[in-house]
């Protein structure tokens, strides 16, 4: 899905943690600052069913119910990011998925503490953002700036 700007469309989820230690707020500002534009927001608790499907390349690892159970422990706001490039930026922005391999002013490094509670989910490729935003957003749930009230 690309916005009618032409721009990159990406998904981000402010997990469970990011709630729970109220940084969300904190997350949104940077996005924004770097210029990204909220097309799409809410709050949502993760069925077993979409966990499956949007992590089904690791659900045969052994940690994979560790993971489940954490996205399931509160709802996880899912954010649709339009921007030139999106999805690297955001991806540039968070950081690595271990924080404690993020450098200093990355949202994981910042607010993350270990690979899972690591605050944010970005999509890695326009392909994926297009899968995921589908899997999180009904087409009627994202929004351009040119559409005016």
């Amino acid at each position: 899905m690309q916005i009618a700007n032409m721009n990159e469309i990406t998904l981000v989820l402010l997990k469970p943690d990011c709630l729970a230690k109220r940084h969300c707020g904190d997350v949104i500002k940077r996005f924004e600052q770097a210029g990204l534009e909220i097309v799409g927001c809410k709050m949502m608790f993760l069925s077993e069913q979409l966990l499956a499907e949007h992590y089904a390349h690791i659900l045969d690892k052994p940690f994979y119910p560790d993971v489940q159970a954490f996205m399931q422990s509160s709802p996880t706001i899912a954010i649709a990011l339009s921007g030139e490039n999106a999805v690297a930026l955001v991806r540039e922005l968070m950081g690595p998925t271990d924080p404690l391999k993020a450098v200093p002013g990355t949202i994981r490094r910042d607010f993350g503490e270990d690979v899972k509670s690591n605050i944010v989910h970005g999509s890695d490729s326009p392909e994926n953002a297009l899968a995921e935003l589908k899997r999180f957003f009904s087409d009627d749930e994202l929004f351009t700036t040119s559409l005016k009230r």
